[in-house]
């Protein structure tokens, strides 16, 4: 088990370098100068020049590359008494100084993303800090709600196979997982937040904070949460019927419920001691992945919406090209899923002895 955990180990590093790799050299290819992103309007040419002698960006590709990837390193190496391989200063990071190697320091801190271009100077985490949990709860509740209503639609469509109610879920089904988010998003706020809002009382639009009447203390508003996580929960809602219904089917033509039946126990018992446990193992697997799928889902859900979280930062973060924000999003998006798979690959060696 445990040369399973570090062999599953290994690949995750080899997974997160590689798109920490990715990430920077492809928006290192973008066209711009980005200390004049930072400058915006004020062309001030020693302001330029110090600002790439500042931030690097007048070294060669590789060598801003290496300095990339020892920031994004929990264990980074710091010059003494240069900055030609250490940047940004240490006095930038959280962490801690372990030891000293000649001319070298040795820290070990939290990874690093930058700052942010058009913010002045505000760190990426900082910013990563004020919006992951909005999107958080949104993807949780999104979850929540594809987990509640997808399982046990899914046993009725299995028990009720070929009616007409198995027939209208199995065409939502269809659609679900075909429908874009973001036309989907659009669709649901018009309905729900425009045409019928005067019954549902719902926004169109909306963040999960809001000020007072008085414009001082900011107040949670749960009713703006109910158009997004429906929108963002459809196509994980589509899967989960989908995935239980006929899983379920292929557990009730199994002998032992069959065995069970014939014991004269009652179908609900059936139905939920022994069809009903083996037929989510499945349905887990696929939660699980779509959770962390449902981070990068968020984008155009939470733009629409006017839902203050990762995803629409992105999005913001890209009409003004602020690329160290769009960069430290995207790897950290690529972390959660990466981590999310390597925990389930554990689990599944734990459950299933013949995987290890």
């Amino acid at each position: 088990m445990i040369a399973y955990a570090l062999n599953k180990l290994k690949q995750t590093g080899l997974v997160l370098f590689g798109v920490a790799s990715l990430v920077f050299f492809l928006f290192s290819i973008l066209p711009g100068d980005p200390a004049r992103m930072m400058l915006d309007q004020r062309e001030d040419e020693e302001q330029m020049l110090a600002i790439r002698a500042k931030y690097g960006f007048d070294k060669p590709v590789l060598q801003q590359y290496l300095l990339f990837l020892n920031n994004l390193s929990p264990l980074s190496i710091h010059s003494a008494d240069s900055l030609d391989f250490t940047f940004p200063a240490p006095a930038k990071y959280t962490g801690q100084k372990l030891f000293s190697a000649g001319a070298n320091e040795i820290w070990l801190k939290t990874p690093y993303l930058g700052e942010s271009f058009q913010r002045r100077g505000k760190p990426v985490t900082a910013i990563i800090r004020e919006t992951l949990p909005n999107t958080a709860i949104l993807a949780v509740a999104s979850i929540a709600l594809a987990m509640l209503i997808g399982i046990f639609v899914g046993i009725l469509t299995a028990l009720r196979r070929d009616t007409w109610f198995d027939r209208f879920w199995t065409v939502f089904g269809t659609l679900g997982m075909a429908v874009p988010s973001f036309f989907a998003a659009v669709v649901v706020s018009w309905i729900f937040g425009f045409l019928l809002g005067d019954i549902t009382g719902l926004p169109m639009t909306g963040n999960l904070y809001e000020l007072d009447d008085y414009g001082e203390n900011l107040r949670i508003k749960w009713s703006h949460l109910i158009l997004p996580a429906f929108t963002l929960g459809i196509r994980p809602l589509a899967v989960v019927i989908q995935l239980t219904r006929s899983s379920m089917l292929e557990v009730l033509e199994q002998d032992y419920i069959r065995t069970a039946r014939a014991k004269g126990l009652p179908e609900r018992i059936v139905i939920r001691r022994h069809a009903l446990r083996n037929a989510l193992n499945p349905v887990v697997t696929a939660i699980s992945g779509w959770f962390a799928s449902m981070l990068a889902g968020a984008v155009f859900v939470e733009y629409i919406f006017g839902w203050n979280g990762l995803g629409k930062e992105i999005v913001d973060a890209l009409q003004q090209l602020d690329l160290p924000v769009v960069m430290g999003a995207v790897l950290l998006i690529s972390f959660i899923f990466v981590i999310i798979q390597f925990l389930v690959d554990l689990a599944y060696a734990v459950l299933d002895p013949r995987l290890r």
